[in-house]
């Protein structure tokens, strides 16, 4: 088969993650043609992105002393990986180059005093630099034929948005599919950096915090993988957060479009954009652990099989959200009211997570993060308050419940049963949502009534019976 692995950051924070890793692609290449997508190891990114943040605020000192720990956590674990001394050495060298830029980069911003999405981009394109490295020296050390990639190298082509990229899918499947074919006609094993691409001008542009995962079905859709295997710290989808339902199981086959609902409702494995470039060519993807390749994990498919239609396929919860209550009786009838309070909200680049209004028109309600209420608040106030809005009432740390399942299409008595087992635990809904596909019924409580509200609907519908 073709293959792209995806590497998260937590499957490599360590050499010996790294090590297992290459001996887990050296035991696949006897059968497969692999290629590998990676994160930054573990904390890097995290990393980067504080640097910047010391730029803005001035202080070289602590910009300076992140850069010297990802420098040393980096050449700490490449003299811990590679076993073999002349290749560790070439290794060091390689770093070395990626080290001296990333300091010189810094000192430039410094110098500048200042920090520009693109300047941002560039930054944090070192964290996937290093660790493409690291992979692709570990998979030599074990006697296979590999090299490192960035985005840009491979060949993904993107708009100039940068912190929040577009590939251009024309160009960069030509470009990809090139680079790649050749690589496999020699025997090497392409070691590809996520999260990167780069404009038409060259400029180094990110797809924003969590992208490896779509570089990995971008390389796929241009390549035509068979599969696509997320590598992650978790065994897959589950129906429920594990650390609140004990007996929580895992999926084994879900639909893109219910993968796609449970990334946006909080499944920390998938970026929401990930199935965008699979959707016409219907890769499979499987989202496994690195850290036991024993257990297939979940399979996410264009159609699943009849015996996996399962009514709701699992519960989540997205924490610290607040609601706002808009209304004004002007609002009653009035064409363009939605689109303005959408329009002030988009302005103050704040994202809506629900919406519900009412049949009357006479309120809108809407749920976003905790850390855009006041800036939302602040922008509808001074945009829209005592003109189409009379009033504005906020309630703060709500959690949205969400339950997931394309069974739920057409099954009589599903919000009956979801509202039976939530008055049953005395908790009280503030908001209810459902979309015309059934695909979704997501619903607001207080934060500290959630864990219960996800243990009853886990109960009533039975998923630990799943599968």
């Amino acid at each position: 088969m073709r293959l792209v692995l995806k590497y998260g950051g937590t499957s490599i924070s360590t050499a010996k993650d790294i090590q297992s890793i290459a001996k887990y692609v050296n035991s696949l290449l006897k059968q497969n043609k692999v290629t590998v997508v990676c994160s930054a190891i573990n904390g890097t990114t995290d990393d980067l992105m504080e640097i910047s943040k010391s730029i803005k605020k001035e202080n070289k000192q602590k910009a300076q002393q992140l850069a010297s720990k990802i420098i040393n956590r980096s050449k700490q674990i490449a003299k811990q990986t590679i076993k073999k001394s002349e290749l560790r050495k070439k290794l060091l060298q390689k770093l070395d180059e990626d080290f001296k830029e990333l300091v010189a980069l810094i000192n430039g911003m410094i110098l500048l005093g200042e920090v520009t999405p693109r300047s941002m981009d560039y930054l944090n394109s070192f964290g996937e630099r290093i660790s493409i490295k690291l992979i692709s020296f570990a998979i030599h050390d074990t006697g296979k034929k590999s090299i490192s990639l960035t985005g840009k190298d491979v060949g993904i082509v993107t708009d100039s948005n940068f912190g929040e990229s577009k590939p251009l899918m024309d160009t960069t499947k030509l470009r990809v599919s090139k680079t790649i074919e050749l690589l496999f006609s020699k025997n090497i094993v392409p070691i590809i950096g996520g999260f990167t691409g780069a404009d038409q001008h060259g400029h180094i542009t990110t797809f924003g915090r969590g992208g490896s995962d779509y570089t990995a079905t971008i390389i796929g859709s241009c390549i035509k993988a068979d599969e696509i295997w997320l590598m992650s710290d978790v065994n897959g989808l589950m129906t429920a957060d594990p650390k609140i339902v004990k007996n929580a199981k895992l999926l084994k086959e879900v639909s893109y479009i219910e993968a796609i609902e449970m990334a946006l409702f909080g499944a920390k494995q998938i970026h929401p954009r990930t199935f965008e470039p699979l959707l016409t060519k219907k890769i499979p993807i499987r989202i496994r652990s690195s850290f036991n390749v024993k257990n297939e994990g979940t399979l996410v498919t264009a159609s699943p099989s009849p015996s996996v239609k399962n009514t709701v396929k699992c519960v989540s919860n997205i924490l610290h959200n607040g609601l706002i209550d808009i209304r004004g009786g002007s609002m009653l009838g009035t064409p363009g009211t939605a689109a303005k309070i959408f329009a002030t909200l988009a302005k103050a680049e704040i994202n809506v997570m629900m919406i519900s209004q009412n049949p009357s028109e006479s309120s809108i309600t809407i749920v976003v993060k905790n850390a855009d209420l006041d800036k939302a608040v602040n922008a509808l106030e001074i945009a829209l308050l005592g003109k189409i809005i009379k009033k504005l009432e906020v309630t703060t740390d709500v959690a949205i419940i969400a339950l997931i399942g394309s069974g739920m299409r057409g099954t009589v008595g599903v919000a009956s049963k979801v509202f039976d087992a939530i008055e049953k635990n005395k908790i009280n809904v503030a908001m209810i949502t459902q979309g015309s596909s059934e695909l979704n019924l997501a619903f607001v409580i207080k934060n500290s009534d959630s864990q219960d509200a996800v243990k009853a609907i886990h109960d009533a519908f039975k998923l630990d019976k799943i599968n």
